[in-house]
């Protein structure tokens, strides 16, 4: 190649060089800006910058996650570190409306993971019902068969990295926006009121906060329903709902395993990896995570009372009146007692919150913070849940819901209980310190209930009748060994008795239940502990004081009832309707006030017939009662015990005596024309037919065939109840005299309640435990038969020995409603 030639060569290339980037430079500089667009607005994996998705108006919130709000979206920033950590999430409603539910009552309670995969994040759901050690090869089946569902999927709005530590951002509007059922309204009450969807267009988000131990989140819900307890023209039910969601500890707590014979909330598993030869659920307690200091080991094992590392602290609500703050701190404390049985001093205390000057982000809703929290309603109660890990039982915390109305709750019991002896009780307002003591007493059961403990209903049998009359006895033991009782006030004591004490307090039974369940036994661990906590229970078995008696939802063991005082139900009874007697010619003068209505005697008189109707109860419950007594078999003896012959023939004789016999001493007509134009007959009629029925109850009519079956002659069988009520509510055909309206009224129940026994089967649903009896295959049709065919012959031998005219109408009744019950298909 010439050098010239080379020359032109060049010039061309030059010339095509510069002609390109003269015509074809715009168009390369627009495809770059579209790239780089493109680059800017998403990567390689569809994922958005960070500064593209937390824009700078963005309103940010740190803490477990970061919570940013971008205009009408809610967004997580989730640190990489608790992708795969288990949280707890608890669903609770947090305002209502009138008849659905109450703010606070929890409606889920589950174990979420936060889970990256590939683009997405997922919400998954976790199980800890089932469980073997990892360390067993069953571990792989259990896991097999326990997959974790997918609550919600997400995709991946941004990655977000800095010096610290790397982050994910997904986009939760929707989880909370959405019917995501899991979160929101449970599937019963979506019946209860027949709701078909949710309105999005009525539900929002209120507010996310974030924590550094967990995220609280309120959002309205909003459901077409066809049924509903309170707006009915809406068509509709709006709800305010809460989820928390609490980080559970990498290290669960070390595990303390249940015994029935100690009164315990529990966690429980199926546990696949024991010895034994089946599957079996495992219970370990509720309870505080309280731990001797290192440094206190040494004093801990010379007997010496030491702090835990972490006490045991509750907040009181700023919205809790003042006056009566000082009551709700001292039932807090109550509980320290308690605690020096278990090794510790100062364990349980009660703060006030810092004020907003001093903390302005203390809030309530912390998970950090347990609290009792003063709701403004008209609720009539109060109540202590807490929040456990599943894995371990350890109480994460508690929030104490304190509603208004309790006080009115707690005058009611007071005066209804006391009145007869207690100046103090004689009226419906009551002095500060007065209500404040009563305060102080709900507020050590409530908490109670929060250190893990249940109510223990056969408490208060363990203290004999005549005791809780002594002035010396009562103000050193109480009225009861437990506060977990249902023994209210004490409504045995009479007038004549003097200074006694009025109500249980944090007592032996207690002491020992919180001893058993926290004192830490620092060589031991998990099942390595039950050769000692045995041990303990035994020291004390054969002391009713210690004794633990499971609240009921269908009365079988009358020593295990609420509202009951004392070891002898009809002495007890006995006593309270005197003082019931010393209330009614009262109650005009205690609850009178210049310029008030009556609506507090017509309140107070329903107060004196509930109580009334509650002593009835807890002594028709000894009629075909059984005992119980938990027992292992280290111990001897029966755990079932049939109630003795001779105290139901007495439990018998008290109802006729004292209710179906008319009690002349309710009625009482400077009340009646006082509270009501009519009433007083038909209120009476339900009083005596609600203990009649009681009494005539498929599974107690079952349970005195068996104790006759098992006890022969011994027993107080069903025929015995049987011709003894009918003896007693028809005690008029003997005598041949007449029959008041309050008797033929008795008398009309008595027989239609036969008439469901002939024709009716019993009713069992997940809300009643009791006896379960095929009816049509028992005796107890075959009884009720011969009863009404006795009575039959003996009203028609009545019929014509009666003067009063109202009184044969009433018996020629009686007759033809019997034929229909024994002849129902030639009537028919």
């Amino acid at each position: 190649m010439t050098k010239q030639f080379s020359h032109k060569l060049l010039l061309i290339a030059l010339s095509i060089s510069v002609s390109g980037c003269a015509v074809f430079q715009p168009k390369d500089k627009k495809a770059s800006a579209q790239t780089a667009a493109k680059s800017e607005s998403k990567d390689k994996n569809g994922i958005k910058p960070y500064d593209k998705v937390i824009t700078k108006e963005a309103k940010s919130d740190k803490g477990l996650f970061t919570i940013h709000k971008v205009e009408d979206n809610y967004f997580y920033e989730i640190p990489d570190s608790l992708f795969n950590r288990e949280m707890l999430m608890v669903t609770r409603i947090a305002q209502t409306a009138a008849g659905i539910g109450f703010g606070g009552g929890k409606q889920n309670e589950q174990v979420l993971r936060w889970e990256k995969k590939d683009k997405s994040v997922l919400l998954r759901v976790v199980s800890h019902d089932v469980y073997a050690a990892d360390s067993l090869p069953i571990h792989e089946a259990v896991v097999n068969s326990n997959f974790e569902p997918i609550l919600y999927s997400f995709e991946i709005e941004a990655l977000h990295k800095d010096s610290l530590s790397n982050s994910t951002v997904i986009k939760v509007t929707d989880l909370f926006n959405k019917d995501v059922q899991a979160l929101g309204f449970p599937e019963r009450s979506r019946k209860n009121y027949k709701i078909t969807r949710l309105d999005e267009s009525r539900s929002y988000i209120d507010t996310i906060r974030s924590y550094p131990e967990n995220i609280e989140v309120r959002h309205v819900k909003t459901y077409n329903s066809s049924e509903p307890p309170s707006n009915s023209s809406t068509a509709s039910i709006s709800v305010k709902m809460s989820n928390s969601m609490i980080l559970l500890p990498k290290v669960p707590m070390e595990r303390r395993y249940y015994d029935e014979r100690v009164g315990w909330f529990t966690t429980g598993q199926v546990d696949y990896g024991l010895e034994a030869q089946k599957s079996e659920t495992v219970r370990y307690l509720d309870r505080w995570r309280l731990e001797v200091k290192d440094e206190d080991l040494e004093k801990f094992k010379n007997g010496e009372l030491v702090e835990p590392k972490k006490q045991i602290v509750y907040y009181i609500d700023r919205a809790t009146p003042k006056q009566w703050i000082p009551f709700i701190k001292e039932g807090i404390e109550d509980w320290q007692v308690a605690f020096e049985a278990a090794g510790f001093k100062n364990a349980i205390i009660a703060k006030d919150p810092p004020t907003k000057e001093e903390d302005p982000d203390w809030s309530p809703e912390d998970a950090r913070y347990s609290v009792v929290r003063y709701l403004a309603s008209p609720i009539p109660n109060a109540n202590g849940p807490h929040v456990s890990d599943p894995r371990s039982g350890e109480i994460l915390e508690s929030d104490i819901n304190w509603y208004h109305n309790v006080m009115t709750l707690l005058r009611n019991w007071f005066f209804v209980q006391t009145a007869a002896i207690n100046p103090e009780a004689q009226g419906v307002a009551f002095k500060d310190e007065v209500m404040g003591r009563l305060i102080r007493f709900v507020s050590s059961h409530e908490v109670g209930h929060t250190l893990g403990l249940p109510h223990n209903m056969g408490s208060s049998v363990a203290y004999s009748v005549e005791d809780l009359r002594d002035p010396e006895f009562t103000k050193k033991y109480g009225t009861a060994p437990s506060i977990m009782d249902y023994a209210r006030f004490n409504y045995i004591a009479q007038p004549e008795d003097g200074d006694v004490a009025l109500m249980p307090e944090v007592g032996p039974y207690d002491k020992y239940a919180i001893m058993w369940g926290y004192k830490p036994l620092l060589e031991k661990k998990g099942v390595e502990e039950k050769p000692i906590l045995d041990q303990w229970i035994l020291e004390k078995a054969d002391d009713p004081i210690y004794r633990f008696g499971a609240q009921q939802r269908g009365v079988i063991d009358p020593t295990s009832q609420t509202e009951d005082l004392g070891d002898d139900a009809v002495l007890a009874s006995q006593y309270g309707i005197k003082n019931l007697k010393r209330i009614i010619p009262n109650l005009i003068e205690w609850t009178a006030e210049d310029g008030k209505d009556y609506d507090d005697l017509e309140t107070m008189y329903g107060q004196v017939l509930g109580q009334y109707n509650r002593y009835m109860g807890h002594v028709a419950a000894n009629i075909g009662g059984v005992k119980k007594f938990t027992k292992t078999y280290d111990q001897d003896g029966a755990v079932y015990f049939h109630v003795t012959a001779d105290k139901q023939k007495v439990a018998m004789k008290f109802l006729q005596d004292e209710l179906f016999s008319t009690p002349e001493w309710l009625i009482d007509q400077d009340i009646f024309n006082k509270i009501e134009f009519d009433g007083n007959v038909e209120r009476l009629r339900g009083t005596q037919e609600r203990t009649l029925n009681n009494l005539l109850d498929f599974g107690r009519m079952a349970r005195l065939i068996e104790n006759s079956e098992i006890n022969g002659r011994e027993a107080y069988g069903l025929l015995d109840m049987m011709s003894e009520l009918r003896n007693g509510v028809w005690s008029e055909l003997r005598k041949g005299g007449e029959i008041s309206t309050y008797r033929r009224n008795l008398q009309r129940a008595y027989i239609n309640r036969m008439d469901y026994l002939m024709t009716q089967e019993q009713q069992n649903s997940r809300f009643s435990r009791g006896t379960s009896v095929d009816v049509a295959q028992s005796d107890i049709r075959p009884v009720v038969r011969g009863e009404l065919v006795t009575l039959q012959r003996n009203i028609r031998n009545a019929v014509g020995r009666s003067n009063d005219q109202l009184t044969r109408y009433h018996l020629m009744d009686a007759l033809e409603r019997i034929d229909l019950i024994l002849n129902p298909i030639a009537k028919g």
